[in-house]
C-alpha cells in the first residue's frame, strides 16, 4: 500500500498532488494530512510494515523527531520511505537509515517535489509546483522564475490565490482537502474545482474582518505583538499583529482546551532557531522557518514563553 502524508496548507497540498500524480501510476494512494507535532502518532496509526511511505512539507519537531526517525527507519526496512521537506532541521539531526531523505531550505516543498517527479510528469505540472511556491511566499527562486516564463504570470498568480484562499476557508475539512488534492493531481485548475472559488471569495471577506479585528485588539509584551483568538487564520493574524502592533515579532494564538496553538511572524528575528531553543528549555513544541514559525504552548507556561522570547531574541536577530 502507498501512504502519502502531507501538510494541509497550500504548499503541502500541492506537494501531495504532484506526488499522487506520480504514485497513482503505481497503485492506490491513501492520503493523510498531518503536522510536525502529530507526525509520530500518525505514522504509528496509519502506516504499517511493508507500506511505501511518502512524506512532504512536514517539519521535524524538536520534541518528537527522534521518534519519527525511528519509526521511518523501521518502516524503511520493509518498504520504500521518502521524506521531502524544506524546513530547517534540528541542530543534532542525523541522516536516518532506510530513508530517502530529500531536504533543502532553498525553496518550497512543492518545488522540491516537482524536481523529484518531473521526469515522470507532463511539464505542464510545473504550475502545481508554482502554486505551492507562491502560497509559501517562496516565489523568487531561479526555478520559479524559469517556470513562470512558461506561463502567463497573472494567470498563475490568480489560480494560486484561489487555491490559497479556498484552502484557508476549508480549514480542517480534510475530506474536501482530499478532493482538492486529487483534482490537482490531474492538473485541474483550482478555479474550476467545485466550490473552491466561492470559498476563496468568502475567505477574502473574512480576511478583511480579521485584519480590522487585529488592528483593534493587538497588544504588546516587550518586542512581541500579541493577538488572542483571532477570528481567522492565526498565521495571517500574527503577520497583522506585527504590522499593527509594531513589535519585532507578531504572535497570534487560538485556545484549544489547555493548549495555545500559535503562529509567529518576523522579518528581523530567526524564529525557527529562537523557538527551537525555547522548546528545549520549556515543555512546548515548535519551530518552522526563519520568518514564520508555529508552536503549541500550554496556557500555564505562556507568560514564561513570552518572557523567554524577550530575553533571548537578540541572539537571533537577522542581518
Amino acid at each position: 500500500m502507498i501512504k502519502l502524508l502531507v501538510h494541509g496548507d497550500s504548499d503541502g497540498v500541492c506537494s501531495g498532488a504532484l506526488l499522487k500524480a506520480y504514485l497513482g501510476r503505481k497503485g492506490d494512494v491513501a492520503v493523510y494530512f498531518t503536522n510536525p507535532a502529530g507526525l509520530a502518532k500518525d505514522l504509528e496509526e496509519f502506516t504499517r510494515q511493508g507500506d511505501d511511505i511518502y512524506i512532504a512539507d512536514i517539519a521535524l519537531d524538536e520534541k518528537t523527531y527522534k521518534q519519527v526517525l525511528e519509526i521511518l527507519e523501521r518502516r524503511g526496512s520493509e518498504g520504500k520511505v521518502v521524506y521531502i521537506d524544506h524546513h530547517p532541521l534540528p541542530e543534532d539531526f542525523r541522516q536516518p537509515g532506510n530513508v530517502e531523505f530529500i531536504h533543502d531550505t532553498c525553496c518550497s516543498a512543492s518545488e522540491l517535489v516537482f524536481k523529484y517527479v518531473e521526469k515522470h510528469l507532463d511539464p505542464d505540472y510545473s504550475r502545481i509546483g508554482l502554486y505551492g511556491a507562491i502560497a509559501d511566499y517562496i516565489d523568487e527562486t531561479p526555478w520559479v522564475r524559469d517556470q513562470l516564463a512558461r506561463w502567463d504570470r497573472r494567470f498563475v498568480y490568480y489560480e494560486a490565490g484561489v487555491l490559497v484562499q479556498g484552502l484557508e476557508h476549508t480549514g480542517r475539512q480534510y475530506d474536501f482537502k482530499r478532493e482538492i488534492l486529487n483534482a490537482l493531481s490531474s492538473n485541474t485548475l483550482p478555479s474550476s474545482i467545485s466550490d473552491l472559488a466561492s470559498r476563496a471569495v468568502k475567505q477574502s471577506m473574512l480576511d478583511e474582518d480579521l485584519r480590522l479585528s487585529v488592528k483593534r485588539t493587538v497588544y504588546n509584551k516587550g518586542v512581541v505583538s500579541i493577538v488572542k483568538n483571532p477570528p481567522g487564520s492565526v498565521g495571517r493574524a500574527a503577520n497583522y499583529a506585527r504590522i499593527y502592533g509594531g513589535g519585532l515579532i507578531g504572535l497570534a494564538f487560538e485556545t484549544r482546551g489547555r493548549m495555545l496553538v500559535m503562529s509567529l511572524r518576523s522579518d528581523k528575528v530567526d524564529l525557527n532557531k529562537l523557538i527551537r531553543r525555547i522548546s528545549r528549555e520549556l515543555d512546548i513544541q515548535g519551530g518552522g522557518h526563519p520568518f514564520a514559525a508555529g508552536a503549541r504552548v500550554g496556557i500555564e507556561v505562556f507568560d514564561k514563553f513570552v518572557e523567554k522570547i524577550n530575553s533571548s531574541y537578540r541572539e537571533y536577530l537577522r542581518a
